[in-house]
Order: C-alpha cells, then structure tokens, then sequence
C-alpha cells in the first residue's frame, strides 16, 4: 500500500512541475487575458461541435440516429487513452506488485481483461450502428 501511495504521490509531483503558469503586471489584466482567450476557446468548442452533431443529423437523417451516432463516435474516441491507461496500471499491478502478493496479480490480471473488453466494445459498436442503420435500416 506505501508503494501504491508513493507512486501516486510521486505522479501527482511530476503533473504539477510541468504544468505552465501564467504571469501579468496586474491582475486586471491577467483576468481580461484569461476571460478572452479561455471564452473565445470554449465559444469556438461549442461551435464546432454543434456543427458536427448537426452533421451527423443530416447524415442520418434523424435528430436520434443523428445524436446517438455523435454519442458513440465521442465514446470511442475517449475510450482509447482511458483504456490504454487502464491496461498500464493493471499491468502495473499484474507484473510489478504482483510479484509479491499473489491475490494483487489476479487483480491486475482480470481487469486487464474488462479494459480490453471495453475497449473491444467501445471501438466496434459505432460500426455494428452504423451497419445496421446505414445496411438494414435507413438509407
């Protein structure tokens, strides 16, 4: 457990020292910097991503295919890093702590096993979607 503690600590130091900082003479204009560039990002996020949902409504021709269509294409894109990030830390577990405590291997072991099922399943059901709406349903 000390272990698992340390490394997480250890994590948590190396993510703070490589974060950037942002300095200003006053913080009026930090502020007026910050609430610019931060709203015009998210105004611009917002956008494209309304674009691509209505994108995907027209495509499908449906405001239900449509949304479900962006749901899944979102799920699998997301799915990679989580999943890969998974699969480390059981092997972590698994190969590493696993050495010495025999229950903890198995641990690892099975949930490298639901990762890669999830992420099995996150990357292939936009395609079933797609086949069976595009293939058997609409067209």
């Amino acid at each position: 457990m000390k272990k698992v503690i340390g490394f997480v600590a250890v994590i948590l130091i190396l993510i703070c020292s490589f974060t950037s900082q942002v300095f200003a003479t006053s913080d009026v204009d930090a502020q007026e910097v910050l609430n610019s560039d931060s709203t015009s990002q998210l105004i611009k996020i917002s956008e494209d991503q309304k674009e691509e949902l209505e994108d995907y409504k027209v495509k499908y021709g449906s405001d239900a295919y449509g949304l479900t269509a962006f749901i899944l294409n979102k799920i699998r894109i997301f799915s990679i890093p989580f999943c890969f990030l998974g699969i480390v830390i059981s092997a972590v577990y698994q190969y590493v702590i696993g050495i010495r405590k025999l229950d903890v291997r198995y641990k690892g072991f099975y949930t490298m096993i639901g990762f890669i099922t999830l992420f099995v399943i996150a990357q292939i059901l936009p395609l079933i979607f797609v086949i069976v709406i595009k293939g058997f349903g609409r067209s």
